[in-house]
This record gives structure tokens, sequence and C-alpha cells, in this order.
């Protein structure tokens, strides 16, 4: 299946529909760079450096094939790129004074929306800046998972996983960010709740290699023997509440079993030396 068909709607089928009001555009073959400011709603954290010398050597030799998308910032004379982000900074480091731009009416969340499916259909992006993106859809633009998911392709399961990579530590997002851990690797490692336990095996999945399988299984693991540890304690509290009611209906005084690191102590209460020869009595001291 063709990558635009699995996203839906391509970038092309946005820019010229009814989301853009502007639907024509204005194309200009050398717009000054400079009056260009980057997307505000970018989702993208990180380029590579080397990619964009790479880009940067094949505009010197062939130009820009594809043209930036920009928006004009109402109230000034600025323009805020819409799409194209490799190429405007491929174009500045090759020293580019004009570029070719199709300029169309957006909105916020248009921006939004437009930088992130073009990214998504040239899988630019980093499972985390998805996830920011879809976060963003959500909450300052009041989208549901179920609307996004139509938006950009996908299913509303795949933006509710991405987004849950959210819940990570900031290292374990870090190392997501670096491409240390893959997505896979990452959703697996959600499954241990004590964060500190998660940081300890996301640094064993990167340390050993570890296969998204083989994290999982690490994974019913750590949380199989959390089960057990806590079943364990549970069971020895009861025990030893059980025992203290039967000791204390013994010797008709009340006893207290309090479980200690090693071990435990027995105290008994009395109020009188009498009550405590009735004690030693009844316990046959």
């Amino acid at each position: 299946m063709a990558e635009n068909q699995r996203l839906g709607k391509g970038l092309a089928a946005l820019i010229s529909s009814e989301k853009i009001s502007n639907s024509s555009g204005a194309y200009n073959e050398n717009f000054d760079i400079t009056k260009i400011s980057p997307n505000p709603y970018q989702p993208r954290m990180h380029i590579n450096p080397e990619e964009l010398i790479e880009i940067a050597d094949s505009i010197k030799e062939h130009g820009i094939i594809q043209p930036l998308i920009i928006t004009k910032d109402e109230g000034s004379d600025r323009y805020f790129l819409i799409a194209g982000e490799r190429r405007y900074r491929a174009s500045q480091l090759a020293g580019l004074k004009t570029v070719p731009v199709v300029i169309k009416d957006a909105s916020p969340q248009q921006m939004l929306e437009l930088a992130l499916i073009e990214n998504i259909q040239r899988q630019d992006l980093n499972p985390l800046e998805e996830a920011v993106a879809f976060k963003q859809l959500q909450e300052e633009f009041n989208l549901t998972q179920s609307a996004i998911a139509k938006k950009v392709g996908l299913s509303r399961v795949a933006i509710t996983n991405k987004i849950r990579l959210l819940g990570l530590p900031e290292e374990v997002k870090e190392a997501v960010l670096n491409e240390k851990l893959s997505e896979g690797h990452a959703r697996a490692l959600l499954g241990i709740t004590d964060q500190s336990s998660l940081v300890a095996a996301a640094s064993i999945v990167m340390r050993r290699g570890l296969s998204v399988r083989e994290t999982e299984q690490m994974v019913r693991k750590i949380n199989y023997g959390r089960t057990t540890s806590k079943q364990t304690d549970e069971d020895v509290m009861k025990y030893i509440s059980d025992v203290a009611k039967r000791l204390s209906s013994r010797i008709g005084y009340t006893a207290q079993i309090t479980k200690l690191s090693n071990g435990g102590k027995i105290v008994i209460r009395y109020n009188s030396t009498k009550e405590l020869d009735d004690i030693v009595k009844k316990m046959g001291v």
C-alpha cells in the first residue's frame, strides 16, 4: 500500500482543501528568505546536522525543487513557515537569499496539522515528537484522539499509544528522542509502573541490545516478581494479625505483634503487677 494511501489525505490534498481558506495560494519563485520565520508549531525537535549539510549541498547543485509553504503573520511583514523545515534550514545553510514559496492562509491549528502531516508522510518524526504534536492538538486545539487519527490517517489506538509515551521518565524520553530506544521498546517499558524500575529496565535494554520481544518478557518478569512480593507481604501481615487475635483470646489481655525488618516483637499490655502475674501464670512461665 502506498504511503499516501495509508495516511489517507496527502499533504497536497490538505493544502488544496477547505482547511485552507485561500485554496489557490500565491506562488513566488524568488521570495526573500529573511522574511520567513520558523513554524512556532513545528513538531520536529531535532534535525541531524549531517542531513542538513547533504540537503544544502543538493540545493547548491540543483536548487529547491519543491517550494516552501508559508503563511502571512497578520500585523507585520513577517511570514511563518508551514511546511518545509529542512529545506528552509538547508537553504539558509547554503547561503540562499531567495527561495520558491507558496503563500497560504492558515490558522495556528492548520500550521501544526500541516507540519505534522508532512513529517509523518516523510517518516521524519521521532515517535516522541509525534506524541508532543498529538498532545498539543488535543489540549491546545481541543481535538479528540479520533479526530486527530482521522486527520493524519492513523488509528485512534495508534494516537493513544503515542501520547502514552509522554508518561515516560525524562531519561527514557531522551533515549527515545535520540533513537537509542524504539517506540516498541518504549511502549513495552510503559508496563512498569514504578518510575525508578522503568529507568533501570531501559538501561538494561540499551546496554544488552534487547529486542522488543525480549523487553516485553523482561517487563513481565519484573511485574510478576513485584506482584509475588506484594502478595507474600499481604499473607504475612494477615498471619500476624490472626496470631495476635488468638494470643489475646488465649491470655485475656491485648497482644500486639509488630513485624520488623528481621523478625518482629510481641507486646502485651497490663495495668498492674497482679495482671502481670496473671499473664505469667497463663503462659506457664
